[in-house]
């Protein structure tokens, strides 16, 4: 039996795409391969491979016991760049934290992208590309499913929304680089369509523009419902309930929201951002700013055929990144680094192959 140690604290912040993926994972290999794998979470002991998901310090002098860590392998699931917006850390401080992360993942025997178009910008500061690898995210249909009609209709009652309403959802933390502002101001501009956004701040007062969102948070316009930090549990309800998803962020790797959108068949729109090229082009509608978000919306709202078309986009998206399929990914990785095989990718994007 393989040994495999995962080592995190995602669950320490909640809120956050980081856990998701996390949870995902854990929950599928236990579930799946319960007598191929013996999972231990956050322990010293002796591990064939040990699976970094958090850079936390007391991981980090882990690494240097490499006897008893096995293969070390570290989960990508940002660069220093990708949290600009995020946080707000004094200049001194950033710049020190910044070298801690590629730092971190230099300490690593193998790195694996959730998105291969970071492979250049992590060779680009200095690490090897044979070093790098790619596996897409995933979510579980048990989670993340398509509602019957009769519950779509439960849950607006319940939430106070009405059967006509044409509502537009966000999630994410409540921060720039998700392009909360225009989440805002779409909503003040289109006062006949409701909005929701599903997050809160899961980094309290380190969160960039943490001042001006709270005030735009605590009274916001009358067709703008912010929930708060909310359960995964509760997500399902949400995706369901509404018309779009609208992801309007800046800065992404692959976002664990949108497979939940894709995952529940709702219609994905996203600002155009060239990493989702590589990932999950041609399943959603695709905005280059603000102005289009609100001409888009208001012609999903007024033409169904359409929302049933990215509907169906949603579905097969939601095919194509099951998990069933990446969980055959993660059952070779792990068993080729255990046994010192030589990974098996695909050339272009460096994918691992099942």
């Amino acid at each position: 039996m393989i040994r495999i140690t995962m080592l995190s604290r995602a669950d320490t912040v909640k809120g956050q795409g980081v856990g998701s993926a996390y949870d995902e994972l854990v929950k599928m290999l236990k579930e799946r391969f319960s007598s191929e794998f013996h999972i231990e979470i956050n322990t010293t002991s002796k591990a064939d491979v040990s699976h970094y998901h958090t850079i936390n310090p007391e991981f980090y002098l882990s690494t240097f016991s490499k006897k008893s860590r096995g293969v070390r392998v570290g989960y990508v699931h940002f660069l220093p760049e990708t949290l600009k917006g995020s946080i707000d850390l004094f200049p001194p401080f950033q710049k020190v934290f910044n070298w801690y992360v590629m730092s971190f993942y230099r300490r690593m025997d193998l790195l694996v992208v959730v998105n291969p178009s970071f492979i250049p910008e992590l060779v680009a500061a200095g690490i090897p590309e044979d070093k790098i690898c790619y596996i897409p995210n995933f979510v579980s249909r048990e989670d993340f499913y398509p509602q019957a009609p009769t519950e779509k209709v439960a849950t607006r009652q319940r939430l106070g929304f009405s059967q006509d309403d044409f509502i537009v959802l966000g999630v994410g933390q409540v921060q720039k680089r998700k392009g909360v502002d225009d989440f805002i101001q779409l909503a003040k501009d289109n006062p006949d369509l409701q909005f929701v956004w599903a997050g809160g701040f899961s980094f309290g007062k380190l969160t960039d523009g943490y001042d001006e969102y709270r005030e735009v948070y605590e009274n916001p316009p009358a067709n703008l419902t912010f929930t708060g930090i909310l359960d995964r549990s509760e997500l399902v309800d949400y995706y369901n309930m509404v018309d779009v998803f609208l992801l309007p962020s800046y800065n992404e790797l692959f976002p664990m929201s949108i497979l939940e959108a894709f995952s529940c068949h709702t219609p994905v729109m996203v600002r155009n951002l060239e990493l989702y090229e590589s990932v999950i082009s041609g399943y959603y509608l695709g905005t280059e700013d603000r102005a289009e978000m609100g001409a888009k919306l208001r012609e999903l709202a007024a033409d169904p055929s359409q929302l049933a078309h990215y509907a169906d986009l949603s579905a097969k998206a939601a095919e194509h990144y099951s998990e069933d399929n990446v969980a055959k990914i993660w059952y070779r990785f792990y068993t080729d680094l255990a046994q010192g095989k030589q990974l098996e990718l695909a050339p272009d994007s460096r994918e691992v192959q099942p």
